[in-house]
């Protein structure tokens, strides 16, 4: 397994495909990883056919990686197969609400990680998409996810076909609070955010897009205020669909 600290974002792919039994086992060691209460409230649904991903692309805004991967995987909070357990059982739930739904989205995405990190072990790359709550509808629409089921996130997942360079990040200084939080003063974010501002690529990110900072690029052009309310909107409305808003 490659360093943490060279990790890479993989989008494009070989076009060999993963055996079945691989992939299995990968499911299988991610699902070892700590889950609130152990009881596994997630869900993977695995699509490799080329239809199936054809039809999944618009739903992430048609990334490439989408169709071009062997296999893409849609990572679901689920509530609806430990609920039906415990009707089974004589026993009453009481998850169709806000803090469940909360609760499956936290172990959705730590089994997410966990696979992410068993994949590469095996010379695998993946892909977080990050459009998967934006067109959670459509996505449930066409996985025939039941109540209680939600899309959290999506990997695209297959052996690398590139060697991207690696994503710059902020200084741990910035992340690490100790004993208790410490806001920020403006000179820390000064110093925090002077690398990332001062790269190339972000300079020319600026100039493409017709900005003065970086900050106005994610502002205005990248995760826009109209945007992120709209795909609230859309995204309650999906949680009140799928019964977590009782």
């Amino acid at each position: 397994m490659e360093s943490l600290e060279n990790r890479k974002t993989i989008r494009k792919y070989k076009p060999e495909k993963i055996d079945e039994s691989l992939l299995a086992e990968m499911i299988a060691l991610a699902s070892r990883t700590s889950t609130t209460g152990n009881m596994q409230l997630y869900s993977v649904v695995v699509s490799t056919d080329e239809a199936d991903k054809k039809a999944l692309a618009p739903f992430h805004f048609n990334q490439s990686s989408v169709t071009s991967a062997p296999a893409v995987l849609t990572i679901c909070a689920d509530f609806n197969r430990f609920v039906k357990w415990c009707e089974n059982r004589e026993a009453v739930p009481g998850y169709n609400n806000f803090i469940s739904f909360v609760t499956a989205a936290i172990d959705a995405l730590i089994f997410a990680q966990t696979f992410s990190m068993v994949a590469e072990e095996r010379g695998l790359g993946i892909c977080y998409l990050g459009t998967t709550t934006y067109n959670a509808q459509e996505i449930i629409d066409f996985l025939k996810l039941p109540k209680l089921v939600i899309p959290i996130t999506t990997l695209t997942l297959g052996y690398p076909a590139e060697q991207p360079s690696l994503t710059d990040r902020l200084p741990v200084g910035a992340i690490l609070h100790k004993g208790y939080y410490h806001d920020y003063t403006a000179a820390d974010i000064d110093a925090f955010y002077r690398m990332k501002e001062n790269l190339e690529e972000n300079k020319q990110f600026i100039e493409e897009n017709g900005k003065n900072t970086l900050a106005q690029v994610f502002t205005d052009v990248r995760y826009k205020k109209n945007d992120n309310e709209f795909f609230s909107e859309r995204f309650l409305e999906v949680l009140r669909k799928q019964g977590f808003m009782k």
